[in-house]
This record gives structure tokens, sequence and C-alpha cells, in this order.
């Protein structure tokens, strides 16, 4: 009873007799003194001893404590994939089931984890909400814009192990690596035609389907790639909003103009380190390598056929669709390459002279087989 009235007394007169050995701080009461302590202990369960992040959960100090020991104690029965968090694998095994619950309200595509459809709906949007703080160009997703912070740095920190080719990502390195082996681990379930890109896969499968989800907002024409989209739009802008200063051509974007502007400037600082031939653009000796790695990256997704360059696989893919975007001005017939069209145009005009004998030709093939005749050499049939 004694000692009760003594730890009231102490009350009114705001006497502290019973100090933390901890932090310093002084209490009335000694039970006080010690809830106080288990407050620090706590605090120093919850703390994390690496980087001093602190918690107020020890399971979430637990799960922390995973992203420094880079430990994976959940595994995938399936594939033996590896997480360090449970809900992870729980999301994982989504892809093996082939459940997809995230729908898009918009237009119904299905995924398997909530980021994912979170980052597509950005599509519909079109918010672009991180911006690169050197060009101010705007990436949809922040992968996209770190990705692109490499070509300012001129870094490429990954390397391909075969021909020494560097890129900015890691996905670019797998793409390429499959060139060397030949691996096309994305196989269509209708025709068994296999690709060494999903997208290639994904774009081949329109082919089955019929599905045609790119549209023209001026004349809506639909289109199954958004390359033929960007194509056929051409049609519709006739001049584009960016003109070159010297010769008053016009162009669709101001990285246009500026490739345009080095053959005013007869600049080409770009060399080939195999034949020391130089070009104006970057894209252009990288094109004039593959000469001589004989590479052929680019492949039609309908029949498989491969292409040095864009351009041509480009003019091939209307063989398959069917698309003529060339029209004559004169008696609107259509055609699916320009020089078609030019050459259709021409007709009449004969601007292609034999040097020996004087004869003129509409096409500058035609002149070519008919200097066979001069040489003696065999023309083709």
């Amino acid at each position: 009873m004694s000692s009760l009235i003594s730890q009231h007394k102490r009350i009114p007169t705001g006497e502290n007799r019973y100090p933390c050995d901890i932090c310093g701080q002084t209490f009335s009461q000694k039970r006080v003194l010690t809830a106080h302590k288990f407050n620090h202990m706590r605090e120093n369960a919850s703390l994390c001893e690496i980087c001093g992040k602190t918690f107020s959960r020890r399971g979430s100090l637990t799960r922390h404590k995973h992203i420094h020991t880079d430990e994976k104690t959940y595994h995938c029965d399936i594939c033996s994939k590896s997480f360090s968090r449970k809900c992870h694998l729980s999301t994982h095994k989504y892809i093996h089931g082939g459940e997809k619950p995230y729908h898009c309200d918009i237009c119904g595509k299905s995924f398997s984890e909530r980021n994912n459809l979170t980052k597509h709906v950005l599509i519909h949007t079109g918010e672009k909400p991180y911006q690169c703080d050197i060009c101010f160009r705007r990436f949809s997703q922040k992968s996209n814009l770190n990705t692109h912070k490499y070509i300012h740095k001129e870094k490429k920190p990954y390397h391909c192990d075969i021909c020494g080719k560097s890129f900015t990502c890691v996905s670019q390195i797998t793409h390429h690596t499959r060139i060397h082996t030949g691996e096309k681990p994305f196989q269509c379930d209708i025709c068994d035609k296999a690709f060494p890109q999903r997208s290639g896969l994904t774009r081949h499968k329109r082919v089955h389907t019929g599905e045609k989800p790119f549209h023209c907002d001026i004349c809506d024409r639909s289109f199954s790639q958004k390359t033929a989209l960007n194509r056929h739009q051409l049609i519709h802008a006739e001049e584009g909003p960016y003109r070159c200063d010297v010769c008053g051509k016009f162009f669709l974007d101001m990285n246009q103009v500026t490739k345009h502007n080095c053959i005013h400037e007869e600049e080409k600082p770009y060399q080939c380190d195999i034949c020391d031939e130089s070009f104006s653009h970057r894209n252009i000796l990288a094109t004039h390598i593959r000469i001589h790695t004989e590479e052929t990256p680019y492949q039609c997704d309908v029949c498989g056929e491969l292409f040095p360059e864009i351009s041509p696989l480009m003019k091939h893919v209307h063989i398959h669709t069917g698309e003529k975007p060339y029209h004559c001005s004169v008696c609107n017939k259509s055609f699916s390459q320009r020089c078609h069209s030019n050459t259709h145009q021409n007709t009449g005009e004969k601007s292609y002279s034999c040097d020996v004998c004087n004869k003129s030709f509409s096409e500058k093939k035609h002149l070519t087989r008919h200097k066979k005749i001069h040489t003696e050499e065999k023309p083709d049939n």
C-alpha cells in the first residue's frame, strides 16, 4: 500500500525517477518505463540492419530482407522458376493455367497480371507519364524510358558473344542472338509456323483470324499491321508539316528533315570498319554492314522470307495483303509499289538512252538489257 501511495504522490509533482537506458527519457512509474522499453524492442525487431529501413510488422521485414539476400524461397512446381514472395508465385501460376483474370474495359483484352493491364490501358488513353529529362521525349512505360536514356549516354552494356554487336537492353540482345542460333520459340497453334519473336507470331495470327485492329481515322480503312496503316496514311498526307529550308521538300517529322539535310551538306560521318566506305546516316551504314555479314534480320510474318532491309520487306508484304497504295493521277490505276506507278505514269517518255546507238527506253532495266546486245553478252529472257 505504501508503494502505491508513493507512486501516486509523484504524479502531481512531476518527479520522474525511472530513466530509459536506451533513449534517456524518464518516467514517473516503473511500469510505464517497462512498456516504453517494449517499443524499442519492437523497433529493433523491425529494423533492417542492412539498409536501416524500418517496418511496422516483423513479417514485412522478413519479406524485405529477400531483396538484399536475393533469396527466392517460393518455387513453381511446373517450371521450377523461383520467387521471393508467395504472391508473386501465385500470379506466375496464371501463365501455366492460361487464366487471365484481368480484363481491359475498352477492348476486352485479358491479362494474367494486374500491372500488365495497367500498362496496356495507357495505349488507349495515350498517356505517357514518363519523360526524358534530356530531350523531353515521353513514354508510357518506365522501362522504355530507362532504355531510351542509353541513347544519350551512348551506352550499350549488352554484348553478343558471337559477333560482338552491342545493345542497350537485354531484350534486344535476346532477339539478336536468335539470328545466330536460328531459334524460333513462338509457334502458331493453327499452322505450326514458328517465329523468333512473340510479336511476329501475334502479327501472323491475324492471317488466320482476319483481324485488322489498326484503323485509318480519315477513311475508316482497316489494316492488320500498324506499318501498313502508317504507309496508307501517307496517301492522305500529301505534304508533311516539316519543311527543308534548302530545297523546300516537306516531311512528316523533324527527324526526317535532319537526315535529309545531310544530302545538302554532303556530310558522311559514319564509316564502315570493314571497307572504309562512308555514309550520311547511321541507319544506312547499318544496312551496308549486312552486305559483309550477310545478316537478314527482317522476316515476313506470312511466308517467312528474310530480307536485309525493312523497305524490301514492306514491298513484299503487299503480295500477301493485295494492298496497292500508289495511284496514277491520270487514270487512277493502282500499284503495289511506287516504282511501278512512276513507270506507268511515264509511259511514252523514254528518258534512258543508249550511248552506243542512241536508242531510248522508258525504263532503266530495259536499257541495261539492251546494252548486252552491244557487248555480245546474252541478254536474260
